[in-house]
């Protein structure tokens, strides 16, 4: 299993990436729970890893530790803020790197990204919240599909809608179906 970390300077957690992806899901930051753990999603209440498998982007329920083996599914794992950690409320202006993620997006080129909050969307985006949906958005970014999702934080738990998630699961299923088509 191949994992590289665009630049590992700093990051709390190691980018999950190579090229060729059908689905990269784009954090805002680790919380501090994962962050102690160095995985993604490791809060043991945060809806994450049941939603990917619930949807049907991992054939099972991988563990926040097993977070690598998303590469075997064609998904990749990044942030925009990926040397700071915390609710996305109180991080510092700093802490969001969106050049940074393009610069990722250009060179792995995933079909499709999508982001895990509105948050990290309108930070990468340039748009306010209010003004980005969930489900798939009108424009690219460096060439890839985009598509907001409902955070699966505990702090969103009120605001989580499970049909979003749904609709890419079957965007993804057709995307790894056409990447299929084409290697034949």
């Amino acid at each position: 299993m191949e994992v590289r970390s665009f630049t590992a300077e700093g990051h709390l957690v190691p980018d999950v990436l190579k090229p060729g992806l059908a689905l990269v899901l784009v954090g805002t930051a680790p919380s501090r729970i994962s962050a102690a753990a160095r995985a993604y999603y490791a809060n043991p209440v945060n809806k994450f890893w049941p939603t990917l498998h619930e949807v049907g982007l991992t054939p099972r329920q991988l563990a926040p530790q097993e977070y690598a083996q998303v590469l075997d599914y064609g998904i990749g794992l990044t942030d925009v803020a990926k040397r700071h950690s915390g609710v996305d409320a109180v991080l510092p202006g700093e802490a969001w790197q969106p050049d940074e993620l393009r610069a990722k997006i250009r060179t792995y080129r995933p079909q499709i990204i999508a982001f895990t909050s509105k948050r990290g969307a309108s930070e990468t985006l340039g748009k306010p919240t209010g003004k980005l949906p969930y489900g798939p958005q009108t424009e690219t970014l460096e060439g890839a599909e985009v598509w907001v999702l409902p955070s699966t934080s505990p702090l969103g738990h009120n605001y989580f809608q499970l049909e979003p998630w749904q609709a890419l699961g079957a965007r993804v299923a057709e995307v790894r179906e056409g990447l299929r088509l084409s290697e034949r």
